[in-house]
This record gives C-alpha cells, structure tokens and sequence, in this order.
C-alpha cells in the first residue's frame, strides 16, 4: 500500500496527490509515468510523473478526474492508501544542451512539461513555455512554470485568462522570428497533433508524448501500441515519447476512443454503487 502524504485540488476536475513511494522517488526522470491501480477492484491506469522529492521519497501525481479511476483517485485524501503504485517506466525524455527549447502544455500536460523544462533549464537551454486550456479555471502551476522557463505564454481559448487563442498561434509565431532548436508538445493528442504540423514545415525536431491506452506498463499486453514511422511501437516501453512528425495521429485517436461506451458503462455503474454506499 502507498501512502498518500498530501491532496490539492488545482482546479476544476484537476488533483493533484502526493504518495509515498521512496523506491520510485529514488529512480524518477522527466518524462516517465507510473501505472497505478487504486484497489483490488480497479484497473490499471498510467499517470505522468509530476515531480518526485527523494528526500521525502514522495512521487506527485496530477490527475484529471472524468473516468472511474480517476474520479476514484479524486475522492482520496492525505492519509488514504493506493493499493499498486508502479514505477517509474517509460524512457526518460532526452534532455541535452539543444538551444532553444518551446515547451508546450495543453491541459494536464503542464504536470509532464514542468519537470522536463526545469531540467531543460538546468542543462543551459533557453527555454521558452506555453500553456494553453479552454478558460481560466483549468490553469494550473503557472507559477512553476515561469519558475523554470526564460518566457512563459499562456493562452486560453474563451480569452478569460492570457491570450485568447490556441497554442499553436503563439508557437508560430517563434518559429517565423527566431532559431529554434526543439519543440517538446504534451497534451491532448489533437494539440499534439496540430504543434508537429506547424513544426514540419520549418524542420525543427518535435518530441510529442504519447497516451494511448495501457494496462500492464511493461510490453506485455500490447494495448499501448502505436504507428511511429510505419513502424509499430509500444508506448510503454518505445517511448512515451516519440518524433511527432511520424506519429500516425489519425490511428492513435481512433485507438483513444476504442472503449468510449464500456467507459461510460464502467462509471454509470460506479456511480450507482456509490450511491447506494452512502444511502447505507
């Protein structure tokens, strides 16, 4: 059992949780993720590792609650235990001395991009960041953001915070001015998707990270598989990173929603449960 040391909502729907796991603490990079399962009952879900503090050996999670496990999670609070909390997996993002760097979050992506910027920064790149939601209520860890980036653009699609407008706007707008040398996108795979189009045109190199759906973490299953440049990959294992301009988009957000009606099922069920729970 994983303990969990601290809980904070961030914003509508968005929790982040501290869990105790000094043994993944210890080996954490940016850019891995752990497999979680929140009970005998529950299934296994990936999560992006947020920050970890090995002195503490305490790993943060940042999770968006709209499917049973997740909404599972979000009902959690310091002092609860997870049941599986593996990790860390995954390839670690490749982080080198580039140049200049465009970090790009949409959404929960700010919990992945966060720690791969501060390393970005660490390592002497010029580090450029944009973080886009649809409003101003879904902005989260702003201010970690600024801390470990030369430039931080914020856009919302209403206009209600930061620049109205989508990220990819602003991202242009770098590229037709000034040298850049990497462009690291996470977010949904749509944003994705749209950052490696405006980038292939100018041939800078784009590091997307993948979400397809996964089970065991490790290769075994093969849920969490991908087209990259033809070729089938594992996201679990071949990545989660990948060059966005081979990423076949199209197939990966058919492979998303492959389960939308059991998912839905799952929580209708869930939910009624939860109902009768508390009626006693």
């Amino acid at each position: 059992m994983y303990r969990i040391i601290a809980k904070e909502r961030l914003a509508e729907n968005i929790h982040l949780l501290e869990v105790e796991a000094p043994e993944v603490a210890r080996k954490a990079q940016p850019g891995q993720f752990v497999v979680v399962r929140v009970d005998e009952e529950g299934e296994r879900i990936p999560l992006t590792i947020a920050d970890w503090d090995v002195g503490k050996g305490s790993i943060t999670i940042i999770l968006l609650a709209v499917g049973t496990t997740t909404r599972k999670l979000a009902r959690l609070n310091a002092g609860d235990s997870i049941l599986n909390f593996v990790g860390p997996l995954g390839r670690p993002t490749e982080i080198d001395r580039f140049g200049t760097v465009i970090c790009i979050a949409g959404g929960v992506g700010t919990a992945s991009i966060f720690p791969i910027s501060r390393l970005l920064k660490a390592r002497q790149n010029e580090v450029i960041a944009i973080m886009g939601a649809r409003t101003r209520e879904l902005i989260f860890w702003e201010d970690h953001l600024r801390s470990v980036s030369h430039q931080l653009i914020v856009t919302t699609d209403d206009g209600s915070y930061g620049r109205k407008g989508v990220v990819t706007e602003p991202l242009k707008e770098f590229l037709g001015a000034r040298k850049v040398d990497r462009v690291i996108a996470i977010g949904p795979a749509i944003m994705m998707k749209f950052c490696s189009l405006t980038t292939e045109p100018a041939g800078v190199k784009t590091i997307v990270s993948l979400n397809p759906i996964m089970v065991d973490g490790t290769g075994m299953c093969g849920c969490c598989r991908v087209s990259v440049g033809g070729e089938t990959k594992f996201a679990c294992v071949d990545g989660p990173d990948f060059d966005g301009h081979e990423v076949d988009w199209d197939l990966l957000m058919k492979r998303q929603r492959a389960y939308l009606d059991e998912e839905k099922e799952s929580l209708k069920l869930w939910e009624g449960k939860a109902v009768r729970k508390q009626g006693g």
